[in-house]
């Protein structure tokens, strides 16, 4: 459920306006993924949330330290609680490698690719980047391992999965006529043989 229709439902429903800290942190990451890092402002957050500017100083001291929020919810979001989502499955480990690729493409990838974006340009948001990479990389090489692969084959398969995951939203191939959701589906297969 986006931010976006929470605030018209609860402005439908007449109750008086307080957007919450989180509120314009989750409204920043879906305008980072709509806009990418120069689309968030404070107005534009403003407009979007049907607010005024000035709350949002009660929460921040400026767009920057709203950007090092930015990053902190998406290294939380994006990675940990994933990953404990994926821990908490009680199965096969080959399912967990499912689960996983389940999870981190389930709410869009939009943001994602938005800040990597952005880590091209700003020391800050590389240094996040990097440092969710290694935690991811690490996990893949945990699950993968799991499976009973181990040296190369094990550091190729993590490779090769995570590469395919965020991949995939930049490829507009043409399979023939294969679905592009067969092929995914196969690709992950192959991963895992």
């Amino acid at each position: 459920m986006s931010i976006r229709w929470r605030i018209k439902n609860v402005m439908r429903r007449g109750r008086p306006q307080k957007t919450s800290r989180s509120a314009w942190i989750q409204a920043a990451v879906e305008l980072l993924g709509e806009d990418g890092i120069d689309g968030v402002s404070v107005e534009a957050l403003a407009r979007q949330l049907g607010v005024t500017k000035g709350g949002f100083y009660g929460h921040f001291e400026d767009r920057a330290a709203l950007l090092n929020a930015i990053l902190e919810a998406w290294e939380k979001t994006g990675t940990q609680s994933i990953i404990d989502s994926v821990d908490a499955i009680h199965g096969k480990h080959g399912d967990r490698t499912e689960a996983l690729w389940d999870r981190a493409t389930r709410d869009g990838i939009a943001p994602e690719l938005a800040i990597r974006d952005w880590a091209r340009r700003d020391d800050d948001a590389r240094a996040v980047v990097e440092r969710v990479d290694r935690r991811r990389m690490a996990y893949l090489r945990q699950l993968f391992g799991e499976l009973g692969f181990e040296g190369v084959d094990l550091e190729a398969r993590c490779l090769l999965f995570y590469s395919l995951l965020i991949g995939d939203h930049f490829i507009v191939a043409d399979h023939r006529r294969l679905s592009r959701k067969r092929v995914l589906a196969r690709s992950r297969e192959l991963l895992r043989c």
